[in-house]
């Protein structure tokens, strides 16, 4: 299989400087899907120094904010253009199905396009300085050269939520996928040229956290780094660009609460929803998301009939190869996160957690080859906050439950970590639902619903969750500098020393 030039310097497509190559796996069955350039310390460098050159001698940074808005919806276009390509690409990359691909795809479109349509409208803003002899006026500049790193799970679409607003407000920048899932990131990057932005301006190198990560957190021409991923690994992020102190926005997941009140399920149709709703909360794409409802917070009087019916319709969930027809959930990205699930289950057990269902690989089938990173869904009940799996993001197929009998016992779960991203509230007491989500320590609380975001509405965690907010204006400001310009329309000598 021939190496794919997946390193993008300036406008020009290359293989590592020093030959290095790494093989992209399909999880479905372990298979090779492409073999990708393994970036150094030097491509990282030759891709720094490009953004620099580019933010610093080139046009994107001084092009009128309409023109950048134009190139934006170029790109939403194009990707709607190649839609069912990139939903494959990013189906067999991640393992999720083809119809998780191109709801990614369709996000991905909206990020663009609500990203350009909010630059052109923003302006900067007059201040009154209260003397009819000054304008006073506070303004908004690109960083500069931006380091954008991006997790495995959702490839394209994190990438989007940095890349959009980046050019929006008119940085440069260097982007390093995830070595696990950097294909459709390579081809965003093309969609970027196809559309007409600089070269220089958007760099790609593919290649490990360490050197590549790592050299881009630190690199003195780097003036702002944003990175979405683990906790372990955001940490050496920030400590990295410490020195430099530079401007450094992190999402490092969470582990996120579903409080269900018994009210919720007081008809069939509400029990209906609100197990339809943890059955998602958890299990969509094996639970390999930052926001995964992975902790059912229920209310003990219908714990045992909720439980006994979410474990029913998990054992139903149909576990296969992402590009399967009917297939509703795919495997795990790689061989090291199944065995991550499976020593989370091994110590939920030893820790006296009971499993209601799932708790190991699947029986192989015909779009299930043994080969493949497949795990079922699992619901573990009797679980407490002493337990690891409760503690830590698992980032699988892993659904713990814990009970309460009060509403300020089920807050203070809800409460009771570290992280700090998003949880849902069931209720059918609508003022109950609203106290408990004003109550909560998370960025994101969604109430008779799970997972769904809005471009519009900023995206970011308390606690160790991460700093700074993606997504929203807040999204956009965090690539911007703000300057205030203090013009004297009528200058005078001060007169302040007297000689």
């Amino acid at each position: 299989m021939s190496v794919t030039e997946s390193i993008h310097i300036d406008g020009e497509w290359r293989t590592a400087a020093g030959g290095g190559t790494r093989d992209v796996l399909d999880p479905a069955d372990a298979t090779t899907l492409a073999v990708v350039a393994e970036g150094d310390a030097k491509d990282t460098d030759a891709a720094i120094a490009a953004a620099r050159r580019a933010f610093d001698e080139g046009t994107w940074p001084h092009t009128a904010t309409a023109e950048r808005a134009a190139l934006l919806r170029r790109v939403a276009d194009l990707l709607q253009r190649d839609r069912e390509e990139i939903a494959l690409i990013e189906s067999r990359d991640t393992g999720k199905t083809l119809e998780e691909g191109r709801v990614d795809v369709d996000d991905v479109t909206a990020a663009f396009r609500y990203f350009a349509d909010l630059v052109v409208n923003e302006t900067g803003r007059v201040v009154d300085a209260g003397d009819p002899d000054v304008h006073s006026v506070v303004v908004h500049e690109p960083v500069g050269v931006c380091a954008m790193i991006t997790p495995w799970n959702y490839p394209l679409l994190q990438a989007s939520w940095k890349v959009a607003p980046a050019l929006a407000a008119g940085n440069t920048f260097v982007i390093k996928p995830s070595e696990v899932t950097p294909m459709s990131t390579v081809h965003l990057v093309k969609l970027l040229a196809e559309a007409g932005l600089p070269a220089g301006v958007a760099n790609l190198v593919t290649g490990a956290g360490d050197p590549v990560g790592e050299r881009l957190s630190e690199h003195p021409d780097v003036d702002l780094v944003s990175f979405t991923g683990g906790l372990a690994s955001g940490t050496k992020v920030a400590q990295a660009a410490a020195p430099g102190v530079k401007k450094v926005a992190l999402e490092l997941g969470g582990k996120n609460p579903n409080v269900v009140f018994a009210d919720a399920c007081a008809t069939d149709e509400g029990f209906d929803t609100a197990v339809d709703q943890a059955l998602n909360a958890a299990f969509i794409h094996s639970g390999q998301v930052c926001s995964a409802g992975a902790r059912l917070i229920i209310e003990a009087s219908v714990k045992d009939r909720f439980v006994a019916e979410l474990a029913e319709r998990a054992r139903k969930i149909r576990l296969g190869r992402g590009t399967a027809d009917g297939v509703e959930c795919g495997p795990l990205v790689s061989r090291q996160q199944l065995e991550k699930t499976e020593g989370y289950v091994a110590s939920a057990r030893e820790e006296g957690a009971t499993v209601v269902c799932g708790g190991a690989r699947p029986e192989p089938s015909e779009v299930r080859p043994a080969e493949g990173y497949f795990y079922l869904p699992t619901v573990l009940d009797d679980c407490h906050r002493g337990m690891r799996v409760i503690r830590e993001e698992t980032f699988g197929p892993i659904l713990t439950v814990e009970t309460f009998t009060t509403e300020d016992e089920a807050v203070a779960l809800a409460n009771d970590t570290d992280y700090g991203l998003a949880g849902g509230v069931f209720s059918g007491d609508t003022a109950r639902a609203r106290r408990v989500a004003a109550r909560l320590r998370h960025g994101t609380v969604w109430i008779n619903d799970f997972h769904p975001y809005l471009p519009q509405a900023e995206w970011g965690g308390f606690g160790k969750s991460g700093v700074g907010r993606e997504l929203g204006p807040h999204g956009l400001a965090e690539y911007r500098e703000t300057k205030h310009v203090y013009e004297n329309l009528r200058p005078t000598p001060v007169r302040w020393f007297a000689g």
